[in-house]
């Protein structure tokens, strides 16, 4: 590329000096690529109730995925050798893609799945390294905006297809803050198959100016499931009450909730105190029967 200076290169780099953090977030990614083992904000981790599956029968580990711009990095497995398999989209935790994400998707990829856990956060940063979750929020999950994560994700989905995914078979699930964008996906993409929904916030924004779940429930076409803690301090009851009403009336009657008494929330995190047993494994069956339910299995 021709490096003379022009009037635009001219004013975009003084606009850069003055704010740099702008300018990593329009053209470049921070992280390039996945965190090995767990995020520093959980460990250590609860070794007696951990999930760990295995990579036999499948092809698995990190690729690159292509967007507009750069390259970003995600963890990927599926079963090997094979091709036109429905996908799925694994969403993140605020702690970004680690081991237990990874894990995830293994578990999926078991089920003949093509399983993709896009770094959503690689612009802004390594979640990885952050032991203060306050400060992990501040500084990086509050600047990534929903219009990123829905470029990335159907950036991801893109990327599926042409590499062993079928079209028209599209699924997503998440946890916690990315339980919240399955929502905010749903109403994103008219073409989304199916989303299950993990203790996802339905009355909360991250990044300033985003919409929240409840503002967007007109745009929600596809079915989704939802999972929710009764006993979730972070997320009340009523907010997801209002999150079913309010798809009702929006004509929406595809759309379920579980909400199990007495569960905190992040019960299906193996990895963490929070970890509920019968929940999760409760939840995980509902999701590989919502999925094949609906058309994605």
């Amino acid at each position: 590329m021709d490096d003379a200076k022009t009037p635009v290169r001219d004013a975009r780099e003084e606009l850069d000096s003055l704010n740099p953090a702008l300018e990593l977030t329009r053209r470049g990614f921070v992280k390039t690529s996945l965190a090995a083992g767990f995020a520093a904000a959980v460990t250590p981790v609860v070794a007696q109730t951990m999930i760990t599956t295995d990579t036999q029968g499948l092809t698995a580990g990190e690729v690159k995925i292509p967007t507009k711009d750069g390259d970003m990095p995600a963890y990927r497995a599926m079963p090997a050798g094979k091709t036109g398999l429905a996908t799925v989209l694994v969403v993140q935790e605020i702690f970004g893609v680690h081991e237990h994400i990874k894990d995830v998707c293994r578990r999926l990829a078991k089920q003949g799945y093509l399983a993709v856990a896009p770094e959503l956060y690689a612009r802004q940063g390594d979640p990885s390294k952050y032991t203060d979750i306050p400060k992990l929020v501040s500084e990086i999950v509050s600047k990534v905006s929903d219009a990123q994560v829905m470029g990335d994700l159907d950036a991801a989905a893109a990327w599926a297809a042409k590499n062993g995914g079928a079209a028209g078979k599209l699924g997503i699930t998440g946890f916690c803050w990315g339980g919240r964008i399955v929502w905010m996906y749903a109403a994103h993409n008219p073409q989304l198959t199916a989303g299950v929904a993990w203790y996802g916030p339905v009355a909360r924004a991250y990044h300033a100016g985003d919409k929240t779940p409840l503002d967007v429930v007109a745009q929600i076409k596809a079915p989704i499931l939802g999972l929710y803690g009764g006993a979730d301090s972070g997320i009340p009851n009523d907010t997801v009450e209002k999150m079913r009403d309010a798809l009702k009336a929006a004509g929406n009657t595809k759309c379920e909730f579980v909400i199990y008494p007495d569960t905190p929330h992040a019960f299906h995190a193996d990895y963490r105190p929070s970890y509920r047993k019968q929940a999760a494994e409760d939840g995980w069956k509902r999701l590989l029967a919502w999925f094949k339910q609906h058309g994605l299995a």
